[in-house]
């Protein structure tokens, strides 16, 4: 039962929480003062609250994740776990998670850092109760988890968040949940109505047009950033010659971006979050990306 309850929370999951980092991370790069143990706490309040938000969906769709190919195996469409039982649970973990916002960040930011996280669960279960039925709200409410995710942990870390922050998220986010759909249309073919009612309405051709046009939209404002931020990255190498090193992050963000598009299409994977913990090259790329980006925050800060 204890196995199964954990399976229930979906702790792979959690590894969404990271977008609660990126605000703090570019924060202190740009040489913002961040209060790391607040940011660490709302990291853990969104875990929580996003397990909390996943049983109370898993519930309420137990009926369609019996027609899924992988969803039938989850403890609560597979009866391992009592509806109750999973309410109880959720009740529990929703506590968890206001707690650890609440008293565990900086009092002087904790207001603001559950006012995010509220919205978080809020906008979760609008979704959970009708916004995935509806074609294109259904992605604009996923993808703005992940913004209000960045929100909360620029408010915990006490930096600001900056326009191409939050359109870069807003737009990668769109693009892996558009990805999901398509995926889950290559993977299940005329079944997938049944899983995801609002894919009736989807078709192929308009699923593969906003993929790419959400993908180009990622990349052409990330693309931004990293041009708004090259007096920063500049390193100055061979006299008076600079290379924003910043712009090394470009390659392999547009690798993993079309490398998900591959692997979506062809049918490999029917969510972006599988992946990412199991297809090697777009793991791969996420590190060089991270550690390029490492390396670059690295450098501005200990140029001349």
């Amino acid at each position: 039962m204890i196995v199964d309850l954990v399976k229930l929370a979906r702790p792979k999951q959690w590894s969404k929480s990271v977008f609660v980092l990126i605000g703090p991370l570019y924060g202190f790069a740009a040489g913002q003062s961040v209060d790391w143990r607040s940011v660490a706490f709302a990291v853990l309040a969104f875990a929580l609250a996003s397990s909390g938000c996943y049983i109370v969906n898993d519930i309420r769709d137990a009926d369609a994740d019996r027609a899924h190919p992988r969803k039938k195996h989850r403890p609560i469409a597979s009866g391992a776990v009592a509806p109750k039982l999973g309410a109880m649970a959720a009740l529990v973990i929703f506590a968890a998670g206001g707690a650890a916002a609440a008293f565990g960040v900086n009092p002087a930011v904790a207001l603001p850092t559950c006012l995010w996280l509220g919205l978080y669960v809020l906008n979760v279960t609008l979704y959970s109760v009708g916004l995935k039925h509806v074609v294109v709200l259904d992605v604009i409410s996923l993808a703005s988890g992940f913004v209000l995710r960045v929100l909360a942990g620029c408010a915990a870390a006490g930096v600001e968040p900056s326009t191409w922050l939050l359109n870069s998220t807003l737009f990668v986010s769109m693009f892996l949940a558009f990805g999901k759909r398509l995926g889950e249309r290559r993977t299940m073919g005329a079944e997938v109505s049944a899983v995801r009612a609002v894919q009736s309405t989807y078709t192929d051709d308009l699923l593969r047009m906003v993929v790419v046009v959400t993908g180009v939209a990622c990349l052409v404002t990330y693309a931004g950033y990293v041009q708004a931020q090259a007096e920063r990255y500049t390193a100055h190498v061979f006299g008076a010659w600079g290379f924003n090193l910043l712009w090394m992050t470009v390659l392999p963000a547009t690798y993993g971006l079309l490398r998900c598009i591959v692997q979506v299409e062809r049918g490999i994977y029917d969510d972006p979050t599988e992946l990412a913990s199991r297809d090697r090259p777009f793991q791969v790329a996420v590190a060089a990306f991270a550690g390029l980006t490492l390396l670059a925050m690295w450098a501005a800060g200990h140029r001349g």
